[in-house]
This record gives structure tokens, C-alpha cells and sequence, in this order.
């Protein structure tokens, strides 16, 4: 146990060998004044796997992600190596770190249509109109909102939405996935497919993935190791 840290599964431990493929947390040590939230914490995550951070509200799951992800708040101090792949990224602005993420609200702009959503994400690798559109109705096509490229955002339903921004998240080609709660205001009936919407795509594109969540049914679905912070 480390402290403040209980591992509910086994995580792989850290190794004295070169970085493996995925993600890599290193050494994460995080504080908000003298107040410690997690100290020294490592944590490997293959691509395609995904591993669950759980704890209460003040825990410090989300803080872990946002140190992660390159915006954590400056009232809080942190140390610790964030490697993607082998390559350190911990120095990197969040626009740099190719990291996916998706949060509680989905977040589409609502002043443009579904297709231009998706398309405002996508990869500037793909260059050329009809290239670009194209790339977006595939992605729409695969998340079932095919037809919908010129539709308002506000005239889909929950689960299309959370469709959707999923892809918009995907067509910008991460190299890894962060999830802070993205199902915690979808109706229960509803969350079970968008799981596994989300699940089965992070997995048929290898992307490792750092799920945050107090839902024990989050964890359940997501069937790989999970890290339990205390209070």
C-alpha cells in the first residue's frame, strides 16, 4: 500500500527496464499546500487496457488525470514522469501530449452542426475538403449517426451525443484515452452500451486508457486492473 493508496487488483510494478508501450506513470507525487493527495505512484497501461482510478470526492482521481492530461490547477505541486510510448511528455503543453480526453458534459459546440463538431477535432494530417468530410461521415457512419453531419447538436439524444463526442475525440488520432466520469450523467439504461461503445473502440485502436470514476459498474465494465484512492 502506498500512501493514501490501496490496489484493489494487481498493477504492474514499476521495472527497471526501458518503458514499455503505453501509457507510463512514474514516481506521481501530488500535494495542494502541505496536504499530500498521492505520493510516489506508478502505474503501466498497455495499449488497449484500461485501468480504473476510483475513490471519493476529494481523492485526488481527478487531479491524478489533469497531471496526466498537462492542465493541472497551479495551486497544486506536483512531480513525476508521464511517458507515452517510452517517450517522456511530462514537459509538454496539453495541446502536445496526444491524449484523448472526454469528461462529464460531452462539450460540443453548440453554434456548429454535428459534422463540423467532429471535423473540428480531426487530425490536420488529413488535409483536402472532400478528404476531411469524408473521414467525418465515416467516423459518423461507425458511431450510427449516419446523415447527420449537418444536424444541430441540440436535437440529438444523450447517448448520440455521447456517441459523437467520442469520435470527435478519436479523429484527432490520440495515442491515449482519458476518461473523467464520461458516463456519470447518462440515464442507467443508457450507460451500459455507451461503455461498451467507448471500451471496444479504445481496444480495436490499442489505445491505453486511464479511466476516473466512483461507479464500482464503470470498473466492472471496464475489466481491467483498478487503483482505489483514499480519502
Amino acid at each position: 500500500m502506498m500512501d493514501g493508496v490501496a490496489l484493489t487488483k494487481q498493477i504492474n510494478p514499476a521495472r527497471e527496464e526501458a518503458s514499455p508501450a503505453g501509457l507510463v506513470l512514474r514516481g506521481i507525487t501530488i500535494a495542494i499546500g502541505e496536504a499530500p493527495l498521492l505520493s510516489r505512484l506508478d502505474l503501466d497501461i498497455p495499449p488497449g487496457d484500461v485501468v480504473t482510478v476510483m475513490g471519493p470526492s476529494g481523492s485526488g482521481k481527478s487531479t491524478l488525470l489533469a497531471y496526466v492530461a498537462g492542465f493541472l490547477d497551479k495551486a497544486f505541486t506536483a512531480r513525476g514522469e508521464v511517458l507515452l510510448d517510452g517517450a517522456p511528455i511530462t514537459a509538454l503543453p496539453a495541446q502536445q501530449r496526444r491524449l484523448g480526453i472526454l469528461f462529464q458534459d460531452d462539450l460540443l459546440f453548440p453554434h456548429l452542426s454535428v459534422g463540423a463538431n467532429l471535423a473540428f477535432g480531426l487530425d490536420a494530417a488529413v488535409t483536402g475538403r472532400r478528404a476531411r468530410r469524408a473521414r467525418v461521415e465515416e467516423a459518423l457512419d461507425q458511431a450510427g449517426l449516419g446523415g447527420f453531419y449537418d444536424r444541430d447538436p441540440a436535437t440529438l439524444s444523450g447517448g448520440q451525443r455521447a456517441r459523437a463526442a467520442l469520435m470527435r475525440t478519436l479523429l484527432a488520432s490520440p495515442r491515449a484515452l482519458l476518461l473523467d466520469e464520461p458516463f456519470s450523467k447518462l440515464d442507467r439504461p443508457l450507460r451500459k452500451d455507451i461503455r461498451e461503445f467507448v471500451f471496444s473502440h479504445a481496444r480495436a485502436l490499442g489505445l491505453p486508457t486511464l479511466l476516473v470514476t466512483h461507479d464500482h459498474e464503470d470498473a466492472d465494465a471496464a475489466g481491467g486492473s483498478v487503483l482505489t484512492l483514499k480519502a
